[in-house]
């Protein structure tokens, strides 16, 4: 032992001297320093993961749970059908074959070529009672009066302002109508564009916006209308949800009506250009009981036109893609149970202190597992949602969910897509939230009843709360990640009941995914804190 000793002193001063006296350097490796061993970490965290047994078989059986139960729940859905589609109107299927509400009145006279309809909206009421806020009445040129047709409309709204829509599915912005100030509006059609203009005094005109002629032949109808859509009332108590519509209608007032261009420049007495009133919509079914009422009068240069129903798009009835990813509700509790387990279990054992030894650098620790957890997490949430979309998409339309009421979805759709990994990062997320709250709580059941309480509870109370609490639950707590799973449209024109439980989350699907993510941020916040105060 002296010999050893003496030999480590003797080489030690020999270095020592060495360097002192101008002598040789002692050896420093020209290898770059190790990275804190954090790949070794990384491949320490994989290696327990795919040791232990029970943790693969829990993994295995989130994928299962979430694949079953989408397909129970696809196959189990009831087909609702609808003739109002939710907003009051009666529908129509568009170019593409998509469910648009298409009924109004209108006042019409042919418009060959090039040319353009101007009129000043002076009025612009509802019906007593009646709460529209998108009643419009403005100026249109349409293909013809076939529901569906293509179409560009320019429009004083009732709360809304001046509005340039086209396509059933775009809206352009002008400006807000000060209280019932009359607003003059013109559609003007060069070629294959139309052009939207509107003015306060009849003078001075400013754009609204210019969009393409698609669909419109060279011979067009264009004319005044008005619509008003149907309101919607919402119900909601434990157990029930009423959903009831009551009727609408709007009146217009117009007048310095002009027409110029095409046919609309032909004489007073020619029947191919004069005024034609007509109600566009279903003229018989039980759609027609929502299409446009009421009538047109003219005096003098004043038309004035009562209406209802609306020109716009129509969500679908369902959103499929949802509906396909249903079992993630389900599935994420083995995820979670993962998430604890991969930290708790070397609590209980002991084995902590091991790790702890050979790595003393907790946060580091604590990091590798996160990443191998989120990894794996994430390929196994990802294989079952592309599972459960494929065979979920097969038992809705086996149950009924068919073109125009319900889309084709694909995965090859961007928004489905979107949902389907998606749904692989929100179980993930969730893996890593539960794996913060293991961290903290050191205690298996006490953090996994934590995250199923969050996760379950806003989906049990979503259905007997007013919908501005649900809707807040769903925007602040963990469950606003399934936000992500959404594929539903949203236009700002059109006013639908939106019910969060059925997919229609209050906020994007990105937003909702960063909602989980915040939390998963602060349980590892808080889990990494707590380790390096507390002994293992």
């Amino acid at each position: 032992m002296s010999a050893d000793t003496g030999t480590g002193t003797g080489a030690a001063a020999a270095a020592r001297t060495g360097t002192e006296g101008g002598g040789v350097a002692p050896y420093r490796s020209q290898l770059p320093p190790a990275r804190d061993g954090f790949r070794q970490l990384l491949r320490a965290e994989f290696t327990k993961l795919r040791s232990v047994g029970r943790w693969l078989l829990t993994l295995l059986a989130g994928v299962v749970v979430t694949v079953l139960v989408s397909l129970v729940s696809a196959g189990g859905s009831s087909v609702a059908t609808s003739d109002d589609g939710g907003g009051g109107a009666a529908e129509a299927a568009g170019a593409a074959g998509a469910r648009v509400a298409d009924s109004f009145r209108f006042v019409h006279r042919p418009l060959a070529g090039d040319g353009s309809i101007t009129a000043r909206v002076t009025e612009l009421t509802t019906g007593q009672g009646t709460d529209a806020p998108w009643a419009k009445a403005g100026v249109l040129v349409k293909a013809g009066t076939e529901p569906g047709s293509p179409y560009v409309a320019l429009m004083r709204t009732a709360e809304h302002g001046v509005r340039l829509q086209y396509g059933f599915e775009h809206d352009i912005a002008g400006r807000d109508v000060a209280g019932d100030a009359p607003v003059w509006l013109r559609l003007t059609r060069e070629g294959d564009r139309l052009t939207g203009y509107e003015s306060a005094d009849g003078e001075r005109w400013d754009e609204v916006g210019s969009v393409p002629a698609a669909g419109l032949p060279e011979t067009a109808r264009a004319g005044l209308f008005v619509a008003a859509p149907e309101t919607v009332r919402v119900e909601r108590s434990f157990g029930s949800l009423s959903i009831g519509a009551g009727p609408s209608e709007a009146t217009g007032v117009f007048d310095h009506v002009r027409l110029e261009g095409g046919a609309g420049s032909g004489g007073a007495g020619d029947r191919r250009t004069a005024w034609r009133d007509e109600a566009v919509g279903p003229a018989s079914g039980p759609a027609a009981a929502n299409g446009p009422a009421g009538g047109a009068e003219r005096a003098g240069g004043t038309f004035t036109v009562t209406g209802s129903g609306d020109i716009g798009p129509l969500p679908p009835a369902g959103d499929l893609t949802w509906m396909s990813l249903a079992g993630a509700q389900v599935g994420l509790i083995a995820f979670a149970a993962l998430g604890v387990l991969f930290i708790t279990a070397e609590y209980r054992r002991g084995m902590i202190r091991t790790t702890f030894t050979a790595a003393p650098r907790r946060g580091r620790v604590l990091a590798a597992k996160a990443a191998v957890l989120a990894a794996v997490a994430f390929a196994a949430g990802l294989a079952g949602a592309v599972v459960s979309f494929l065979v979920g998409q097969g038992a809705l339309r086996a149950a009924g969910h068919r073109p125009p009421q319900f889309p084709e979805v694909s995965l090859a759709d961007g928004p489905a897509l979107r949902a389907v990994v998606g749904t692989g990062l929100l179980l993930a997320l969730v893996a890593l939230f539960a794996l913060g709250l293991g961290a903290l709580l050191r205690h298996t059941a006490a953090a996994v009843t934590i995250v199923v309480v969050l996760f379950v509870l806003p989906l049990v109370l979503g259905g007997g709360l007013p919908l501005g609490a649900v809707e807040w639950l769903f925007r602040v707590t963990p469950v606003a990640g399934f936000g992500v799973q959404s594929t539903t449209p949203r236009y700002e024109q059109v006013e639908t009941v939106c019910l969060p439980e059925d997919g229609c989350m209050p906020q994007g699907p990105w937003a909702g995914l960063a909602v989980l993510a915040a939390w998963a941020a602060v349980a590892l916040a808080l889990a990494a804190w707590r380790l390096r105060r507390r002994d293992a």
